[in-house]
C-alpha cells in the first residue's frame, strides 16, 4: 500500500455499506447511494461503519 491508499464506505441501493479501497472508488458511480471517507486505514472504515449501521444510515450484511 502507498501513502495515498484509503478507504471510502459506500452504501448501495439495498442499504447495505460497502468499504472500498480508493483505488476501486468511483464517485459518479449509479450504485452509489452515499459515501463517506476518505479514512486512513481499514480497520478506521470498519469502525466508522459499525457506527453507521448502529445510526441507522446502514443495514449490516
Amino acid at each position: 500500500m502507498t501513502a495515498s491508499t484509503g478507504f471510502y464506505i459506500v452504501k448501495r441501493p439495498a442499504g447495505t455499506c460497502e468499504i472500498i479501497p480508493s483505488e476501486q472508488f468511483q464517485p459518479a458511480d449509479p450504485a452509489i447511494v452515499e459515501k463517506w471517507g476518505p479514512y486512513d486505514s481499514a480497520a478506521d472504515a470498519i469502525a466508522r461503519r459499525v457506527g453507521l449501521i448502529r445510526a441507522g444510515k446502514c443495514r449490516p450484511q
